[in-house]
Order: structure tokens, then sequence, then C-alpha cells
């Protein structure tokens, strides 16, 4: 009978047995609950009593997320508080670190290093709102940095310092004094504007090696059931599906988790975005066309029907202003903001001697939308001529437009205030020393397309060409190791952009510029594109105005809180707790 005691206690992780204890290991410690900084992990197998594990969930503070792991009966548990407690539908993995091998050395465009300032607890809560993630509690985190218990793994970019990778590790000898003294992995996450592949695997086995070195036996993780992609990366370092289970409280963080998400099933991330912001207020949700980002928003006796960040609120004459660009910069012109000079394209003597006039041009279609059609820094008339024939597949009208150098400034404006402020960058890649340009293109648009929903992709065609060729390389070439090369001119997010918070960096000539702007084309909901040195210096010039911005990926700033408060003032104090 005390042989079959062990051996379920040794599976489940326990803390002790009558065996350790005659070894003079620690005595168990019961009814343990590990402060994690975005939670609390409850520690199952410390507990005799199901109702006490129910008890201490429904502790959970606001904004955080518990976990109960290691959970013998999760269904009993669950018994104890139904209504608000769920089982977690996720997958547990182990990795046995006494049969782990490291991987050799190899050279990477990143590092990985231990938690060693506040800037890098900023960094991480950066990262983790960018990933709709809880995040951290600086002071906690701050404050545990030197104990044994817990330990956060940073990824470095090598060439600009940035973190861009985050995982922590818990010790559970440390933790819980267990019998098979164990670790565990949580909280992995990856900034979405890395452009490094490797990261997630390279934290992963930062972290194993580190407790491998500790002397620990094994390395736990939980995954969604669904994150295929996450777990054929654990498979392939070795991990095993092992039965152990999580129980979770319903909270508007985990609320997918227990519904099923069925509200915002199939809406892309600018749609669900705000539907998940209503819901959280208690806002009734009605998704009328998924696929289009329709959904209409009803409180009390008010309904407004939205597509993504378009909404009743904005008229039919506004939308027109912005979707015409031509209307778009006469107007800001006529308002003394600085603009951009434009010409619709012609023939081909027109076209060049705009061409010649301005040295560089933009083509775009008049109407088009998402970086489609675009091309910039055109110094060739054979290419300008080629450019508008492509952009003219988006619409039958092309402008021609003076290039104005400088960063890519988009600045949310909701109801004439600036919300958000980003800079958004071309798609780059970086070489390995050994993929060539095509391959890793693909990669990086597969991780752009993973980290967006599917909405970021790098197109190959003819202006990817022609921007590779301009600066000396073909698809076909391998880039040399750590070498950086931008693949597209343009930065919008739709063709692989990435996009970098920057609102308290904000001039005040920028901000000004930007609520104007939006006073004069009379929208409550606009994304003013500025082109600018610095974007704390006063030069600018305006050169677009998006009707429907992209309120996502603009954490921490609260653009969908900005969005539902202009369609429901004083919801946010009708917010469902959490």
């Amino acid at each position: 009978m005390m042989r079959k005691q062990a051996q379920r206690a040794l599976r489940l992780g326990r803390t002790s047995t009558p065996q350790a204890e005659s070894r003079g290991q620690a005595p168990a410690r019961a009814n343990v609950v590990a402060e994690c900084g975005w939670g609390r992990l409850v520690a199952g197998h410390t507990f005799a009593d199901p109702a006490d594990i129910a008890a201490a969930l429904l502790q959970e503070q606001p904004g955080q997320r518990d976990i109960a792991f290691y959970v013998d009966k999760p269904h009993v548990v669950v018994s104890h508080a139904p209504a608000q407690l769920f089982v977690d539908p996720s997958e547990t993995f182990r990795l046995r670190l006494n049969h782990y091998t490291p991987q050799r050395a190899v050279r990477r465009g990143f590092t990985i290093r231990r938690l060693r300032s506040r800037a890098d607890v900023a960094a991480i809560n950066a990262i983790y709102r960018a990933r709709r993630m809880v995040p951290v509690d600086p002071a906690h985190v701050w404050g545990q940095r030197s104990e044994r218990q817990t330990i956060y793994a940073l990824a470095e970019d090598r060439h600009t310092g940035e973190v861009i990778g985050v995982a922590m590790g818990l010790d559970h000898a440390e933790a819980f004094g267990d019998a098979e003294p164990g670790a565990s992995l949580w909280a992995l996450a990856v900034s979405p504007q890395a452009s490094h592949p490797g990261i997630g695997e390279a934290l992963t086995r930062y972290l194993a090696e580190h407790f491998q070195a500790r002397g620990r036996a094994f390395m736990d993780l939980s995954v969604l059931h669904d994150n295929a992609s996450a777990i054929a990366l654990y498979r392939k370092l070795g991990f095993q599906n092992i039965p152990v289970f999580a129980v979770k409280r319903r909270n508007a963080i985990n609320e997918p988790l227990f519904t099923g998400g069925a509200h915002a099933e199939g809406l892309n991330p600018y749609a669900r975005i705000l539907v998940d912001e209503a819901q959280r207020r208690g806002i009734r949700v009605e998704v009328i066309d998924a696929e289009n980002g329709y959904f209409k928003l009803s409180l009390g006796g008010r309904s407004v029907v939205c597509r993504e960040s378009l909404s009743e609120l904005t008229s039919a004459v506004a939308m027109s202003r912005c979707a015409d660009k031509r209307v778009t910069i006469r107007l800001l012109s006529q308002a003394g903001l600085k603009v951009p000079h434009q010409a619709q394209a012609a023939d081909a003597e027109h076209n060049a001697a705009f061409l010649r006039e301005h040295g560089a041009i933009v083509v775009k279609p008049v109407d088009g939308e998402q970086g489609k059609g675009i091309a910039v820094n055109l110094t060739d008339a054979d290419d300008v001529e080629a450019a508008i024939e492509n952009a003219s597949q988006y619409g039958e009208r092309v402008l021609l437009e003076q290039y104005c150098e400088g960063q890519d400034l988009r600045v949310v404006v909701i109801n004439h205030q600036v919300v958000a402020a980003a800079l958004r960058k071309p798609a780059t890649v970086v070489g390995d020393g050994q993929s060539t340009i095509a391959q890793l293109i693909d990669k990086q648009s597969r991780r752009r397309a993973a980290a967006t929903g599917g909405e970021s992709r790098i197109p190959v065609d003819g202006e990817t060409k022609r921007c590779i060729g301009l600066q000396g390389f073909k698809l076909d070439d391998v880039l040399p190791f750590g070498e950086s090369l931008a693949v597209r001119k343009t930065a919008n997010l739709h063709t692989g952009g990435t996009i970098h918070d920057v609102t308290d960096q904000l001039h005040p000539t920028l901000k000004n510029a930007a609520e104007h702007a939006s006073r004069v084309l009379d929208i409550p909901v606009t994304g003013l594109d500025f082109l600018v040195p610095a974007v704390d210096q006063p030069d600018y010039v305006v050169i677009e105005a998006n009707e429907r911005p992209g309120l996502a990926n603009h954490e921490p700033q609260p653009t969908a809180q900005r969005f539902i408060d202009l369609l429901f003032p004083g919801s946010a104090s009708q917010q469902v707790p959490t």
C-alpha cells in the first residue's frame, strides 16, 4: 500500500512520501500557493481537501490569473463552485531532464539572459500586453529577482538590445518541497515584432538546462490543447504528454476558455479586440459577418453597428474624405497642415515630368488600403510606369505623390484625442548565414501571420523583388549571418511591417496636428499616417487618413477601451468584475 502511495505521489509531483522523509528530506508543505507576479499557482498536490483548492481559487484578485495545477480530482474541485470554476482545456507536457541533451552552441541574433533591471520588467510587460497576456506586478517581480523559487529568462536582440522574449521558470523544490524535485515553465511569450527564429525554443532550452544544472528531475509546462505549433515544438524537444489537470476561476481574462469564444468566432484581431472589450463591460455582441468584421453592439436601448473600428458614428461624408487620398490631402493642406505634393497618374510624359520635378515619388491607388499597390521611392520612369500598372489592379485611379524621407508614424485619434502613436517599420529579415532570402522571407512571413492572426504576411511580389534588388541582392542569395535586410519599402502591417509604440515620446506639434486633422475631416475615429524625421521633433508631413484604423497591436495604449467609451459613454463603470 505504501509503495503505491509513493508511486502515485511521484507521478503527480507530490511533496513527500514516507520513504522520502526517512531519507531526511524536508517535510511536506501543505496548501502551497506560489506568487508568480501574473497571478498565483495553487499547488493542487499539496492540498488534501479539494474544497480548499476551490476556496484558494475563489480568492483570486482582480486582473490576476490564478491556476490550480497538479489537481488530482478536478471535477470535485469544480463541484464546490461550478458557476465560478472550470477545468482548463490545456495539455500538460513533461521533459525528463535526466534524458535531456543540451543543444550544441549555435550563432543567433539574440542572447538569453536573466532579469537584471527594472527596465527589463517593463519590457516583459510590454511583450505580455502585446500578446494579450496578464502583465506581471513589477514590484513583486523586481522584489523576487534574487530568490531561487522563480527565474525569468529573457531573450535580447544582439543588435538593438531590445527584449524580444520572456519565460518564467518555477523551482518546485524551492516552492513546494517536492520529494522528486522538479520544475515548471510558465508564461512564455515572444514579441510579435521579433524577426529572429527560434526564440521560444531557446528560452525553453535555457530553463531546461538551468534546472538540469540544479539537479531537478523534470520540467513541466501547460499549453492549450489546440496550440498545434507550440505542441509540435515541445514534442521536438522531447516533452511527453502526461495526465495532469488544471482548474481556473472564470473571469474576463480567460472567458474564451469556458465559453468557447463563440461571440468572436471567425473575427479578425481588429474586430476581436473591440468585441472582447465590449464583452468585458457587459455589452451584448452580435456578430453579423465575421469574415468581413461586421458586428453589432447593444447596451440598454442603444445599438451600434461596426466594421472593425468603423462605426455608424462615422458619417458617409467623413468616410469619403478619407477614402479618396486626393480629397484628404487637399482638405488638410487648406487647413494649414503639411502635406506632400500630389498628381493623378496620366500619360507617360506627364508622369515623367512629375518625377523630374520631385526626384523621387510614390505611386498608390487613390482608393487603396492595407498597403496594396503602393510603390515607394521610385526614381526611374520605367519603374514608375510599372508601378502604375500594378496599382491600377487595386483601383481605376492611380496617384503620384512626392516622396518624403522619414519614419512612418501612425497616430490613432479617437473622439479627436490622440490615443496611441506607433512607428511602423518595413518587413525585415535577418540572415543566419545558411538560408536564402526567399527562405528567410517565408519564415518571417509565417511568424508574422502567427503573431497577428493571419493579418500580416510578406508578399513575394514585384515590389519585394525591387526592394531587394536595390540593395544588391536576389531572392536566392544567402544573407550573411546577422545582416538585416528590409524587403519592403512600405511599413504597412498587412505586408509584414511591424509596429512599435512611441506614444509617450510624441512631440506636442505632432499630437496637435493629428487632433486638428481629425477635426478637419470631421471623423470620430481615424489613423493618421505621418512621415517624420523623429517622433520627438516637430517636423512632419501627413500622407494619409484611414477611416478604419486597426486598433490591435497598439499595446499598452487603451485603443479598444477608448473606442468603446466613444460608442457607449459611461459603460466602463458597468464593466463585469474579474
